[in-house]
């Protein structure tokens, strides 16, 4: 059996991908592994998933000035070492990884060690832990065709992001009874991302009255973002956050309000969910969800609204626009060539480990 390990962490869009990777590699062969950090997100979405998980010494390069910049170079360091060992012990044919600051160690490894590693970049642009693994990597996989001149000719290829298998079987009436609505109007989803975001949630709220004369709104407004005075709104519901449910949620939904994070919206684009996106700013970000959110609506696959530019009347605009347009969203979206990620990364992974 042929052994691979997954790298990636510090965030949940740079674990998923690899988790959406799993039955395929199993079907492929492949016994996998994980190395992530001591205290990331990743340990405990991994272990969820069955797979032997080994921690790493990790440490973040920032742009600016932190304390913390004179004392991670040596966690750094000491992460090189932790996933050479590791690496020694399991001795796999090849790497993926995703990115995040604990993948550029065992990267690194993987070069000394000779094992072939391929990356995966979601955003427009590479961060700063990829840039530093490009340079050792076989293949570096994508999810917009901008992002392939930013990259080596001959290691850019255009795959799109893994899309979780699960995400495909919901079941829209099920999320209609889950969230107790009628068949007679359209339902929003409104997502801000797993810590919520203040600026969408105030702009919904504030639109409601409009909106739900119109549409039924489920709101996943983020922990601790809850508004108990509008429990019992007929027509809207809110929740922290949704896990088993999220696939009926998707299959529920007419429409899509959500930040630009790069799988999520590659997981909108498999769904041919129309979408309102919403980017960080610049003042919150590097801006990588800015540029993500201009290549979709230039493909034609969503509807662009900036913060800044972000009030109760042009979010109602916003989703009146995208309703009444939403056959040529998902026309758009249908002749989209980022179909088939996962038989494109199983296959890249296989030339990598011959």
């Amino acid at each position: 059996m042929k052994k691979i390990i997954l790298t990636g962490g510090g965030s949940a869009g740079h674990v998923t991908p690899n988790i959406a990777l799993l039955p395929a590699l199993k079907k492929a062969g492949f016994e996998a592994y994980y190395i992530g950090s001591h205290n990331g997100i990743e340990k405990k979405l991994i272990e969820d998933c069955n797979i032997p998980y080994f921690s790493i010494s990790s440490g973040k390069l920032r742009r600016y000035f932190d304390i913390k910049n004179f004392t991670d170079p040596f966690r750094i360091i000491k992460g090189f070492l932790d996933a050479k060992k590791v690496l020694k012990k399991i001795n796999p044919d090849v790497i993926f990884s995703k990115g995040g600051f604990v993948t550029v160690p065992v990267v690194f490894a993987a070069r000394h060690l000779k094992i072939p590693t391929i990356i995966h970049e979601s955003d427009m642009t590479p961060g700063l832990a990829n840039k530093l693994c490009i340079p050792s990597a076989y293949k570096v996989c994508c999810n917009f065709p901008e992002t392939v001149s930013y990259l080596p000719k001959d290691k850019a290829v255009l795959t799109g992001s893994p899309i979780r298998e699960e995400l495909f079987s919901g079941n829209r009436l099920d999320g209609l009874v889950f969230c107790g609505f009628s068949t007679h109007k359209p339902v929003i989803l409104v997502m801000g991302g797993s810590l919520g975001s203040l600026s969408i949630n105030t702009a919904i709220r504030n639109a409601l009255p409009e909106l739900l004369n119109k549409y039924q709104v489920i709101h996943l407004c983020g922990k601790g973002h809850l508004d108990p005075q509008l429990n019992g709104i007929k027509g809207y519901v809110q929740f922290e956050y949704i896990n088993e449910e999220l696939s009926d949620l998707l299959h529920t939904a007419d429409l899509i309000v959500s930040r630009a994070g790069a799988n999520a919206v590659c997981e909108f684009l498999a769904l041919r969910k129309p979408t309102i996106l919403i980017p960080l700013p610049t003042t919150s970000s590097r801006g990588d969800q800015i540029l993500n959110a201009k290549s979709f609506e230039k493909q034609g696959y969503s509807y662009l609204l900036t913060e800044e530019k972000m009030t109760r009347d042009s979010l109602n605009a916003a989703i009146d626009h995208v309703f009444k347009h939403k056959a040529d969203y998902i026309h758009a979206m249908s002749n989209s060539k980022l179909n088939n990620s996962i038989d494109i990364i199983v296959d890249l992974i296989n030339q990598a480990c011959n």
